[in-house]
């Protein structure tokens, strides 16, 4: 099964790499064109309707290379469903409410079709079952991987990229735990969205629009259900929260600044990583490596969780194996404390310099690094506000 999920990989990054430039036509035919925003990174009106070509790479894969049963045809029902509404929101522009029935309803479908969580192993806990709650569970889910994938999907090939390398991830612990089918869909995920990034990669010539983001959400949902959470491992859980570590992290924390500034939840600002990256001076191609980098340190992590033999069947920790996997915690841990520094300590130090030579021209560079270590030191950021252009 490996060596068909290489193939089907490699089938699906084909097609979708030849079928982008024939949707961006389309999409520019048919005036879905995605206009400049105050918020947005691009430097020009860019067509959308991208994601029609991560479609159309996953179905040849997919009838080709998986298994043809319910849920693989639940799985590209689901898949087709999505793209369409996916598509007509970035046509036309649909209210968040259709959206969201949209994801619903496309989550029920891979639901109805066995691809749900009955019951899950946790850490430290042991086996837990849901019962009746399962489905419900399992939609909620389905759906927020969906939002995460589509909230992340801002600047050229960020989305693609962190799918890609996490649809890989996925792909090497699903076939490590004997779940061959998911292993293969992943793979075709990670094909698929690798063909379009040839073209999205900045400057990118298309966008993968609401249709792409939220078909890949939808497909790494599907994985790992299928590929992790329907195990009885104890890293079942562990494993996804780890690999969409990045874009889950962005998403909490624009969800909870729009909480707490009382904005609409699903109304666009630019308060997401890689906006903030913008702010403090980073290139496109920067930032989207920056972040390219976490989530490969990230995923990392998770296959060195399932890999490094740290214990064996009753628990018992191996010294050298444990020290191991603990090296692993630490470079990850530090990786994200570099770029917690990156977003804010270097925000900051930037905004400290401008608001000091805004009131004194003649201020040295040791004095606002002065200023920035007592703020540091102290806790006072109330000076720090969207008013400036660090913000």
């Amino acid at each position: 099964m490996e060596t068909d999920a290489l193939h089907a990989a490699l089938v699906a990054f084909a097609a979708a790499a030849l079928l982008t430039p024939v949707v961006a036509r389309v999409a520019r035919r048919v005036g879905a064109v995605d206009e400049l925003k105050e918020r947005g990174l691009a430097s020009e009106a860019t067509p959308l309707l991208g994601g029609l070509a991560i479609f159309a790479g996953v179905l040849i894969a997919a009838l080709l290379f998986m298994p043809d049963d319910g849920r693989t045809r639940g799985i590209l029902v689901a898949a087709a469903l999505i793209t369409l509404v996916g598509a007509w929101d970035d046509a036309r522009e649909l209210p968040p409410w259709i959206k969201l029935a949209g994801q619903v309803v496309a989550a029920l479908v891979l639901v109805d079709a066995g691809v749900v969580v009955n019951n899950i192993t946790l850490p430290f806990l042991g086996a837990f079952d849901f019962g009746d709650f399962g489905g419900p569970l399992t939609v909620l889910g389905l759906v927020a991987v969906m939002n995460v994938v589509n909230f992340s999907d801002g600047v050229d090939g960020l989305a693609a990229g962190v799918c890609a390398i996490s649809a890989v991830a996925f792909a090497i612990i699903a076939f490590d735990l004997g779940r061959d089918a998911a292993g293969v869909l992943a793979a075709v995920t990670a094909g698929a969205a690798l063909g379009f990034l040839v073209h999205n990669f900045h400057p990118a010539s298309v966008f993968m629009g609401d249709c792409g983001s939220n078909l890949l959400g939808l497909l790494l949902g599907a994985v790992i259900v299928e590929g992790s959470l329907k195990t009885n491992a104890l890293v079942a859980l562990v494993v996804p929260l780890v690999v969409l570590a990045v874009p889950f992290l962005d998403t909490g924390f624009v969800v909870m600044k729009r909480i707490k500034y009382r904005r609409p939840v699903y109304r666009g600002d630019s308060n997401h990583f890689h906006h903030r990256f913008h702010r403090i001076g980073f290139s496109q191609r920067r930032t989207v490596l920056y972040l390219y980098a976490w989530t490969i340190t990230m995923a990392g992590l998770a296959v060195a969780v399932r890999f490094i033999p740290y214990s064996d069947d009753r628990g018992n920790l191996d010294p050298g194996w444990t020290a191991a996997i603990a090296a692993c915690f630490v470079i990850a841990l530090a990786a994200s404390a570099y770029l917690v520094y990156v977003l804010e300590i270097l925000k900051l130090r930037r905004l400290r310099a401008w608001q000091l030579r805004r009131t004194d021209p003649d201020t040295t560079e040791h004095q606002i690094d002065q200023r920035v270590e007592r703020d540091l030191e102290t806790g006072e950021f109330s000076a720090v506000s969207s008013s400036n252009p660090y913000g």
